[in-house]
Formats: C-alpha cells, sequence, structure tokens
C-alpha cells in the first residue's frame, strides 16, 4: 500500500512544478470525483449532499462536500501549493562576455540555496496570453533539461566549504545557453504555450527542479523528491477528503498560495479567502449569520505543514524531549509564541482521532534558543477562529531543492485525515468536547 501511495505522491509532484500546475492537478482529480466546479464570480447554487471546488488565482482551491444531513460545523484541513525556487524576472535575459546567456531571477521564500547549484532545472508557470479582446491564462512547463546553476570552482572559491555567502544576483543564476540562444527564452515559452511572443501580456514563471521522486534506504525507508514540503501534505489532505466516507461535517480541503512569503495575499492564509467560502456555502444553504457562528464554535482545522525530523549528524539541533522521527507517524507542532497554533485542546481531539484512525503520532517544538518559522493555522486563524491543530510530517532538509521524508509517513497522514473527516466533534460547551 505505502509503494502505491508514494508512487502516487511522485506522479503528483513531478507533474506539479509550480503552484498553478498542483492547483490544476487538483482540479482535474476532483472533477473525476464528481466535484463542481465554482466561480467566486457568480452566484452559487448549492444543495445538500453536493461536492465542490473553488479557485482564486488558479494558486489556492478551495473543495467541500456538504452532508446530505444537516453538519454542526466544518471539518477543514490547510496546505499550501508553493515551495521556495526562484522566480523569472521580467527581462529575464543577461548576456555576459557576449558568449553567455543567463536568466536573471530573484529568490521566491526562504530557501538554502546553496544545494540549488548543478542540477537539472527548467521553467514553469502561467502566461496571460491576448486572444482578441480577451485575456486568458495558459500554463506552461518546458518539459525538458533546460537551465543549470554552475557552481565556482574549489580553486576559484577556496573560502566555498568555510562559509562562503552565497550573493543572489550573481551566484545564482541559471546558465540558458550560449550566445546563439539570445532572444529565445520567451520565445520558448510562447510556444510552449501555443500562441506567439508578442501576445504574451504577462507571466509568472518559476524555475523547478527537473530531478525525479526516489524511494531508497536499507529498506527502501526514505523517500526523496522535489517539494515535499508542503505538496506531501497537500496531497495527502487531498486523499485523505476524497476517501472519507459519511463526512460528520461540511468537509473542507484547502490549499493556499504563498505560505512562503508569509501568507499576505488575497489566495494566501491571511487573505479572507476561506473566510469567504464558508460564509456563501452557509448562505447557499439558507443558513444566516448567526449559524456561521455557531458553526465557527463546533469547527475544527487540521493545518498541514512539514516539520523537520531529528537529523542523524546534528541531533543536537533538536529540543531535548520532542523529538519527531521519520516514520514515526504525524507530528503536532507546538509554539508557546503561537507561530504555530496548536493549544492543549486541539491536541487532545486530534490524537483521539489519531488513537481512532490507528496512527501514530509525535510532537515537534523548537529548541528554547533557536527560532523557528511559522506556517497556516495561526494566520489562517486571525479570519477563521476555531479551534486548531499544527500538524505536518517529518523531513529532513526542509527548503531545499530536493527533500528528504519517510515512506510510511503519507499513508499515516491520508488515514488520520479520512478519519477526521468522519469524526464528530461537538463543542458541549467552552472547553468540553465530545469526538464521537
Amino acid at each position: 500500500m505505502t509503494t502505491d501511495i508514494n508512487k502516487q505522491l511522485f506522479d503528483f509532484i513531478e507533474k506539479s512544478p509550480s503552484c498553478f500546475h498542483a492547483i490544476d492537478n487538483m482540479k482535474r482529480e476532483l472533477t473525476e470525483h464528481g466535484f463542481e466546479e465554482l466561480s467566486e464570480a457568480d452566484s452559487w447554487k448549492l444543495v445538500r449532499g453536493g461536492r465542490y471546488f473553488v479557485t482564486r488565482n488558479l494558486s489556492s482551491l478551495i473543495a467541500f462536500h456538504i452532508p446530505k444531513e444537516e453538519g454542526v460545523g466544518f471539518h477543514i484541513t490547510a496546505s499550501h501549493s508553493d515551495s521556495p525556487t526562484f522566480k523569472i524576472k521580467e527581462n529575464c535575459e543577461i548576456e555576459k562576455e557576449q558568449h553567455y546567456i543567463q536568466l536573471n531571477v530573484e529568490k521566491y521564500g526562504g530557501m538554502s540555496m546553496a544545494p540549488w547549484l548543478d542540477r537539472p532545472l527548467s521553467a514553469a508557470g502561467r502566461v496571460l496570453v491576448k486572444d482578441g479582446s480577451s485575456v486568458q491564462t495558459r500554463l506552461v512547463s518546458i518539459d525538458r533539461d533546460l537551465l543549470l546553476i554552475p557552481s565556482l570552482a574549489i580553486h576559484m572559491n577556496k573560502e566555498v566549504n568555510d562559509g562562503y555567502k552565497f550573493n543572489a544576483q550573481t551566484d545564482l543564476l541559471p546558465l540558458y545557453g550560449s550566445e546563439n540562444a539570445r532572444g529565445s527564452f520567451m520565445k520558448l515559452i510562447a510556444e510552449a504555450a501555443d500562441t506567439e511572443e508578442d501576445a504574451i501580456l504577462g507571466n509568472d514563471l518559476f524555475l523547478y527542479l527537473r530531478m525525479k521522486g526516489s524511494l531508497w534506504g536499507a529498506d527502501d525507508e526514505f523517500i526523496s523528491c522535489p517539494r515535499l514540503d508542503d505538496l506531501q501534505c497537500a496531497f495527502a489532505s487531498l486523499k485523505g477528503f476524497l476517501a472519507a466516507e459519511s463526512p460528520a461535517a461540511i468537509s473542507v480541503h484547502c490549499t493556499l498560495d504563498n505560505e512562503e512569503t508569509g501568507s499576505g495575499t488575497k489566495q494566501g492564509a491571511a487573505s479572507t479567502f476561506l473566510k469567504d467560502t464558508l460564509k456563501r456555502i452557509l448562505m447557499g444553504l439558507g443558513a444566516d449569520l448567526e449559524a456561521y457562528h455557531t458553526m465557527l464554535a463546533n469547527s475544527f482545522m487540521l493545518s498541514a505543514d512539514n516539520a523537520h525530523a531529528v537529523h542523524p549528524s546534528h541531533t543536537d539541533k533538536t529540543d531535548p524531549t520532542n523529538r519527531p522521527y521519520m516514520n514515526h507517524g504525524v507530528v503536532i507542532k507546538y509554539n508557546a509564541n503561537q507561530k504555530y497554533t496548536t493549544d492543549g485542546v486541539s491536541a487532545a481531539i486530534f490524537k483521539s482521532i489519531c488513537e481512532k484512525a490507528d496512527v501514530p503520532c509525535q510532537t515537534f517544538l523548537n529548541r528554547s534558543d533557536m527560532a523557528g518559522g511559522s506556517t497556516l493555522g495561526n494566520i489562517s486563524n486571525t479570519q477563521v477562529p476555531m479551534n486548531t491543530v499544527d500538524i505536518g510530517l517529518a523531513q529532513l532538509a526542509m527548503h531545499t531543492p530536493y527533500e528528504t521524508a519517510g515512506s510510511k509517513d503519507t499513508a499515516f497522514l491520508i488515514q488520520a485525515i479520512k478519519e477526521f473527516y468522519q469524526t464528530e466533534i461537538r463543542c458541549r460547551q467552552d472547553g468540553s468536547y465530545t469526538i464521537i
């Protein structure tokens, strides 16, 4: 079972070289499972038992399944579609010494830069194409080894092993071609979009690593793949959402963009996308504002974003008593300063769900003398306040282009999320809950 799930995960990630492709692949799978696409620009006509999804910016998606019987709340999973990479700038070609053509790029998100060197790369994203009086979005992916960021030989950079500080403007520009490639990059993009170069009015293009996912280790206990953070959780969330039978509440699968840059966009966790969608669901069912607030009080969110595993060579970088390992189950993430939104209530509820699902869980906290990152839960709660637990899967090499995780853990998360959607969580009074 886990072998098949890992193959599906690798296939999903390989077909998702950008956030736009990840959402497009989710749309296809949802449509195959009978979900109806809605538009934020249209009125919604919803029915009990209906299954729907809506996108924003083509890089964020919310799918929901309304049970036939009236539910008591929302059950939501939130993950993100973006990963640290390089965004290709406008007027992107840089000619050096009349012999090399490089692409001008800038960092997207917080990344470890050195691992991007000397690896096969290409470009993917979206272009906006003029078609008569309209402007259309077309997804593009150059499906071949096209680019590489060459490192400087140690003979010319002798301090590279002594803490060299990479400069994003000089050290991290990908080589595209020789002087013969001058002026051809956007022509290549136009060809991939089946249009003419002068018809492209805008674009959002990114570099992506071409290496395929791999299953490895003495007992095939590890997987390595690009963009595991956070497509592993996005994939598992979707699979658990689709597998759930007889949902106990209005089930919501949410994948948001721009987590890696702080979520402060119209399609990010800090936006109104989730709040707007939840309200429109209830309005479409004839409910009022009072019902919305009642539903939120009986709602629960899993904020799913990967966690740091104990590193075999740097075991001292992990908290002394909260030490997650790959293949040891779903990680519950805590932080006293609310970088993660887990508290005693949400942790207790999620542990109960994992126990029902027969899924192991473990805990992560940063060392008290080391700052950590943040994620979706605490940000989305500023718009839709509800009990929320931050979870993830243990991984190594987070925010590098080729990350490593446990081969068993994707299946664990799918099972936990499936059970979550099937579990009734009812708030009896503030601080008291029934979990069935």
